[in-house]
């Protein structure tokens, strides 16, 4: 059993930056950050393997969001810079095995319970 929490969820405006935060009870093969909009579907943002590369981003976020994660630390980020409205969701952390980081929401063991970030325009 992995237990995910996510923080550094908040509003800011338009073209602004904030870093997120999923702190695990230990390190599992692959996490990722999805988000979730009201009314749609949950969307794969972005996953990282235990190896600490990046395996899957979303076209959408190319070039304005990074992923990281320290394995010492258990823990996962998301810097995102350049922030649109349309990016306003709940972020969720999510964990699973090696195969989980093609970025399919279904293949996720493991979830946080999300962090609510909104853009102003």
């Amino acid at each position: 059993q992995v237990q995910l929490q996510e923080s550094g969820g908040a509003t800011v405006q338009a073209g602004g930056s904030l870093r997120l935060t999923c702190l695990g009870s230990h390190a599992p093969h692959c996490m990722a950050w999805l988000r979730q909009i009201p009314g749609r579907e949950r969307e794969a943002v972005a996953t990282i393997h235990t190896s600490g590369g990046p395996t899957y981003s979303s076209d959408d976020i190319k070039g304005r969001f990074t992923i990281s994660r320290d394995n010492d630390r258990n823990s996962m980020y998301l810097q995102m810079n350049s922030l649109k409205p349309e990016d306003s969701a709940t972020y969720y952390c999510a964990a699973g095995p090696s195969f989980a980081c093609g970025g399919s929401p279904g293949d996720m063991d493991y979830w946080g319970t999300g962090t609510l970030v909104t853009i102003s325009s």
